[in-house]
């Protein structure tokens, strides 16, 4: 068996063509007379036009304009060797790689012992088990 013998286990639902016969009335879904009726018709918006234009933005993906933040959840904090943690003891630990970037901690896991943070943003869940279990956020 090879992969193009394979079959999806609910099958494939054939795709309804419009305009050609029978079905789906006398118009086809275009309305009635007018520019958009008519074949062919495809008004292209303004702004598309001037990105073709320039060859800066021509073919340019535009990535998120913020980065988002490494997440790394309060259980994991157990494997940190200090108390007190801040950006630069992770990065040491190997939570992050990158020397820049943005971190933030969530609630999935236990603490089991009191911790220090500094320095980073903390979700509202981890902020109370991290102060439940005698540590606190700076």
């Amino acid at each position: 068996m090879q992969l193009h013998q394979l079959s999806a286990p609910t099958g494939r639902k054939k795709q309804k063509r419009v305009g050609r016969g029978g079905k789906r009335g006398t118009y086809s879904g275009r309305g009635q007379k007018g520019q958009r009726a008519r074949a062919g018709h495809r008004i292209r918006p303004a702004s598309r036009d001037l990105i073709q234009r320039i060859p800066k933005l021509r073919g340019v993906k535009h990535s998120r304009l913020t980065e988002r933040a490494m997440v790394i959840n309060v259980g994991d904090l157990a494997r940190v060797g200090v108390s007190e943690i801040t950006v630069a003891v992770l990065r040491a630990e190997g939570f992050i790689r990158k020397s820049k970037g943005r971190v933030k901690i969530l609630g999935g896991g236990d603490v089991k012992r009191a911790l220090t943070l500094k320095g980073i943003p903390v979700s509202a869940s981890a902020k109370k088990k991290i102060e439940a279990a005698g540590g606190r956020i700076m």
